[in-house]
């Protein structure tokens, strides 16, 4: 019962800043501008210097060595939901506009807000390796593809460009990302004051995330938080298709049992809380990926606690 408290109240606080955010804005505070400036802050500033601070302050050089060849398995697992996910957008027929938003959100998955504390609280401490392994993998993926894949969505249409696809592909929270990699990979330790800074300007990324979903929600209205096939393929993807590809893997690939009970919740969290905010800033819909990471993290507080027991 402990455990399922403790899952249970991780989510909870999650919900409490985005009801926040939903609060102001239907209050007006948030004109279009502002909610776009959040978007940028959290996209551009907050998230490329977490990025840099959790990698050089968590990681030693031979730290990352020796967990380097386990990233296998969480890249295989998002491969073959990629595969899985536009399947399924072809057989629910997924609205155009949302097919790069759908396969994003399908194979992603909140490994940082939601799984961090969900594995913490389950497994402690010892399950940190682990959890970082699979948020190193999760973050690259969506930077890269995922983030495509969402900006195709906001584009009407033009010619291919090598520049315009290698800029979307090095966005800064992933140049943030490389740039902490790099650092630790050289053992370079940066100065007091500049980590101080990089942990204060990455410690807003949390809650002015969560206050962009709830600012998208209210702008969306909550009548739209429904079951339309789009949506049930997310929550299919998330809580169904995820976890079984993952516990599928470890039939074929030997791994101790906590790294796959940790990869298994891992893959089984709700929508990335970035999702929205990086729709916005491409002018995909933002609207849908907030209801996306609503419905996903309410329907959490039911499914995560069951498969925690599960598991165990």
């Amino acid at each position: 019962m402990g455990i399922f408290v403790q899952s249970v109240q991780g989510i909870l606080i999650i919900i409490g800043l985005i009801a926040v955010g939903y609060v102001l804005a239907r209050r007006g505070w948030f004109s279009d501008e502002a909610t776009s400036l959040i978007a940028k802050l959290v996209t551009q500033v907050a998230l490329p210097t977490y990025m840099i601070y959790t990698i050089t302050h968590d990681f030693t050089a031979s730290k990352l060595i020796k967990l380097l060849p386990d990233l296998v398995i969480p890249v295989l697992s998002m491969t073959i939901l990629i595969g899985i996910s536009i399947l399924m957008i072809k057989i629910l027929h997924v609205n155009p506009k949302h097919k790069g938003l759908f396969s994003s959100m399908f194979f992603n998955s909140n490994t940082v807000f939601v799984g961090l504390p969900v594995n913490m609280a389950l497994f402690g401490t010892k399950s940190l390796p682990y959890v970082l392994v699979y948020y190193m993998a999760n973050t690259t993926f969506f930077w890269t593809l995922g983030t495509y894949l969402i900006q195709v969505d906001g584009e009407h249409k033009g010619d291919f460009s090598l520049k315009k696809t290698l800029g979307k592909l090095f966005s800064p929270p992933l140049l943030g990302f490389i740039i902490g990699l790099i650092l630790v990979l050289l053992n370079v330790n940066l100065p007091g004051f500049v980590m101080s800074d990089f942990q204060y300007l990455g410690n807003l990324t949390i809650p002015l995330s969560m206050l962009f979903i709830g600012i998208s929600i209210a702008h969306a209205g909550l009548t739209n938080v429904s079951f339309h096939k789009d949506n049930l393929g997310i929550l299919f993807g998330r809580f169904i298709a995820a976890p079984l590809v993952m516990a599928g893997l470890f039939l074929f690939i030997p791994g101790p049992s906590l790294m796959k009970q940790v990869f298994i919740i891992q893959s089984a969290m709700p929508v990335m809380t970035n999702a929205p905010v990086v729709a916005r800033l491409y002018h995909a819909d933002s609207d849908y990926a907030a209801i996306m990471v609503t419905e996903t993290t309410l329907a959490s507080l039911v499914v995560v606690p069951i498969l925690m027991m599960i598991i165990k």
